[in-house]
């Protein structure tokens, strides 16, 4: 029986190259995002091209009510997860000071509750099992603030805190938790931005990084990963 994935926000960037890598480990995937006909697209790219099930689901993460829906069909699927990635997120740039009302609240919904209200679905069947690995897809973002960061800013050094509260709370279950903090990767959220691909990390690298955080021995936990392009910050 292969081990699964629930990975969020998997049809672009970082979030597919992450199915991609499990799914080549044989991982079975479950997945999720708001864009139905991405989805059928990457089960039918990803499901011929490693031979494992990849399950998707139209699921907008900064809704609550959805989210929890989500969780329920993840339960009929599998009464245990092996790995969960909390990768969907929202970034609008803008400071604090100017960005337009409601930017926080959208980017809290997406970037920090999205993961709350999964994981606690969640990791019961992990603390039960005693195993499992849950990745929190924070930021450089989640520590160096800056300018026009803005609501974004706020949102990943929230979620790189829940992250290390969890970690603490699931020592005792074997469960382990792992922040990743990328500094800036090519992704759709840099389409249009006037800087050359080069000067951007591959999403691959950062899937490679999760994955191979996740091959340490049960006797050891990899906490924090951060990761920047060759020549820094942009």
């Amino acid at each position: 029986m292969k081990k699964l994935a629930v990975i969020t926000g998997g049809t672009k960037g970082i979030g597919k190259a992450l199915i991609e890598k499990f799914a080549d480990q044989q991982f079975d995937i479950i997945t999720c995002s708001r864009n139905e006909e991405d989805l059928k697209e990457l089960s039918n790219e990803v499901s011929s091209k490693f031979g494992v099930s990849v399950h998707t689901f139209k699921v907008d993460m900064s809704k609550k009510n959805q989210v929890l829906g989500f969780v329920d069909d993840i339960a009929k699927i599998s009464a245990h997860v092996d790995v969960l990635i909390n990768n969907a997120g929202l970034f609008i740039p803008g400071a604090v000071h100017e960005e337009e009302d409601g930017a926080l609240e959208q980017m809290i919904d997406t970037n920090l509750y999205s993961a709350y209200h999964l994981t606690r679905g969640l990791i019961h069947g992990m603390k039960s099992e005693k195993s499992g690995h849950i990745f929190n897809i924070c930021s450089t973002a989640s520590f160096v603030p800056y300018v026009n960061g803005g609501s974004y800013c706020i949102s990943k050094f929230a979620m790189l805190g829940m992250s290390k509260v969890l970690r603490e709370e699931m020592k005792e279950h074997n469960v382990r938790v792992t922040s990743i903090m990328p500094g800036a990767t090519f992704t759709a959220s840099w389409e249009g931005a006037d800087v050359p691909e080069e000067r951007f990390m591959k999403s691959e690298d950062v899937a490679d990084a999760v994955f191979n955080a996740y091959t340490m021995s049960d006797r050891t936990v990899i906490e924090e990963i951060v990761m920047r392009p060759q020549l820094g910050d942009l």
